[in-house]
């Protein structure tokens, strides 16, 4: 998938903080899911049963950090696995949203997770491109 010259829909920012674009799931399959605000069809069935995505939803907050229970320890679980894992702060994310605003941090986004051999989207979850295979 090569990253869109448009701005990433707003629809891609997850309710934990993710970018849903630069999801392995997305980026890098035939059929990409449509991110935590769509349709359920072609996610893996942990993303379809998200306890996140569900908690936000049943708390009428479309993200985790608009909650007054922010961040609570399901936030704080994959906190420290994306920071451990991928190097990733989903709470950082969620704090330039808000000190920030979506755009800019989706511009943001786009600049850190373009790839610049090919312009492919790269993977957060693996830091390869999604079109030449490349390791950014």
């Amino acid at each position: 998938m090569i990253m869109p010259p448009e701005p990433i829909e707003a629809t891609m920012f997850a309710p934990c903080g993710m970018n849903c674009m630069v999801c392995y799931k997305h980026c890098c399959h035939k059929k990409p899911c449509a991110g935590c605000f769509k349709s359920d069809v072609d996610k893996p069935e942990h993303c379809r049963k998200c306890k996140i995505k569900i908690c936000a939803k049943e708390k009428a907050v479309a993200y985790c950090y608009e909650c007054t229970e922010y961040p609570c320890a399901l936030i704080k679980h994959l906190e420290r696995s994306y920071t451990t894992r991928y190097g990733a702060s989903l709470m950082g994310n969620s704090r330039y949203v808000r000190e920030n605003g979506l755009a800019a941090f989706m511009e943001q986004q786009k600049k850190t997770f373009t790839c610049p051999k090919c312009g492919g989207v790269v993977s957060i979850h693996d830091s390869r491109c999604s079109e030449c295979q490349r390791r950014v």
